[in-house]
């Protein structure tokens, strides 16, 4: 997890070591005595019955912390108990309410000097890494002052270095409520949010900071990333598509869009590959196990013959052997049959649940074709904004080149037959691919010749395309 480390942050740490750094000795010494003074006071019988004695003592110690903290670094509670104690004290008369002191200790708990208290001790007490106790003190400033976005700022980075980073969250959401605008806390608010698994938060709090922050490159790349890490890649295409029509040639968005469609197209021919094996596969294991329990039955009939043999003939030892033999024939055949069976019945679940499974190929197919031209568009698109652009250059390359590759595969599916038939056809498709990807790979090597993937691919289709020129087969290129 990404923390802050914020230049204002690192200012106002400075500031709180000057309050320690600035004493001089009479200084120090005068707020030493009071110190002494008021932890006398209160061990006294008399005096620390009387408001007055808390009270004075919560000044004491609310001066301390925001002017001499080295003296003690819990000034800042000691303070805040010290008027806490003052209203416990005070009562009028007359009404049972707050007395005079009350009261004013009522209005100090809650004013600018303990919110400062409790600021400074904050501070030192993160400077001295004890960072549990520095989130504590931080909140409390910002209980005082609810509205303050630092108080609620330094308590949310205070709080990811202690035991339950993600409670930080809370304090980053009341900066935000409060109209903080960092987009350090936003970006750190959705990475809290996500590694939680609170994937509807994250999103809500990263379209908040698109609002507050419309120019934010960084929000829109982490909704993007987030959408598709989350499985929702449709989501983060309308998305991007929406940024889009902001800024139509803006070209990582046109590449992110690109990327997106290829991610599609990979996994939808994935999925239809193995959906179109499956297909395959079903009639093949159904006429195994035919032939299979063929083979069974005939081994049962051997087997019966050779057992009434047997009886004729208890001696002989080979046929005591042919008995053993046919028995492990029997064995293997019916373990064949048991695995046969059940592949027959997944296929026809499968084929159950798929309902008409060439509709749903045929559906398939479309879509990947769909997503294959969307990805080679948008690719198309940032060369347009950008013709030496390496990533746009090196994918649509890339593209043509694995297009190639998927339609060669046609050809080590054929026998004899269909390729005299088809093969030269789809020979010269092949060829065709191959030929589009190769000026993209010349061009990224003209933008970037360092580049290792670049330099092997650019090698190996160089090799291709040769070895297609010598077998003289014409190259006929396609959308």
């Amino acid at each position: 997890m990404k923390r802050f480390s914020f230049f204002l942050l690192a200012g106002f740490l400075s500031v709180g070591a000057s309050y320690a750094q600035g004493l001089d000795a009479l200084t120090e010494k005068a707020f030493q005595s009071e110190k002494e003074k008021s932890d006398k006071a209160i061990t006294d019988e008399k005096a620390n019955v009387k408001p007055k004695t808390w009270l004075d003592r919560a000044k004491t110690y609310e001066n301390i912390a925001t002017q001499a903290i080295k003296l003690d670094s819990n000034a800042a509670t000691v303070a805040y108990d010290a008027y806490k104690k003052v209203v416990e004290l005070d009562k009028d008369k007359k009404t049972g309410g707050p007395g005079k002191l009350a009261k004013e200790a009522e209005e100090a708990m809650k004013g600018q000097t303990l919110f400062q208290a409790f600021m400074n001790s904050g501070i030192y007490k993160y400077q001295a890494k004890n960072f549990k106790d520095a989130a504590a003190l931080m909140s409390r400033a910002g209980e005082i002052n609810p509205k303050d976005t630092t108080a609620a700022l330094y308590a949310g980075i205070f709080t990811q270095n202690t035991e339950k980073p993600s409670d930080a969250k809370a304090h980053f959401e009341r900066y935000i409520a409060n109209g903080g605008k960092d987009q350090s806390v936003y970006t750190t608010l959705v990475s809290l949010y996500y590694q939680d698994k609170e994937i509807e938060k994250a999103l809500a709090t990263i379209d908040k900071g698109i609002a507050t922050l419309p120019n934010s490159k960084d929000l829109a790349t982490q909704k993007t990333s987030i959408l598709v890490t989350s499985g929702k890649v449709d989501d983060a295409i309308s998305d991007m598509k929406k940024q889009l029509e902001k800024d139509p040639n803006n070209v990582n968005h046109l590449l992110m869009l690109a990327s997106l469609y290829g991610d599609k197209n990979n996994k939808g021919s994935e999925e239809l590959s193995k959906l179109v094996g499956s297909a395959k596969k079903g009639p093949n294991a159904t006429k195994q196990l035919s032939e299979e329990k063929v083979v069974l039955k005939e081994s049962q009939n051997e087997l019966t013959r050779l057992t009434a043999r047997a009886k004729k003939e208890p001696k002989n030892v080979d046929v005591k052997n042919q008995i053993a033999r046919v028995n492990q024939m029997i064995a293997d055949s019916k373990t064949k049959i048991t695995g046969l069976e059940k592949e027959v019945a997944e296929q026809a679940q499968a084929s159950a649940a798929a309902g008409n499974q060439e509709q749903k190929i045929a559906e398939l197919t479309k879509q990947v074709e769909e997503n294959r031209i969307a990805s080679k568009e948008y690719y198309t698109k940032a060369l347009a904004a950008d013709p030496n652009n390496f990533d746009a250059n090196f994918n649509l390359g890339a593209a043509y080149f694995n297009e190639a590759v998927q339609i060669r595969k046609q050809l080590e599916m054929m026998d004899m037959k269909d390729y005299q038939t088809k093969g030269k056809e789809i020979e010269g498709q092949v060829c065709g691919k191959f030929k589009q990807a190769l000026p993209y790979f010349e061009k990224a090597k003209s933008v970037k010749d360092t580049d290792q993937d670049l330099n092997d691919n650019l090698t190996n289709l160089q090799n291709i395309l040769k070895q297609f020129e010598e077998k003289k087969i014409p190259c006929v290129e396609s959308k």
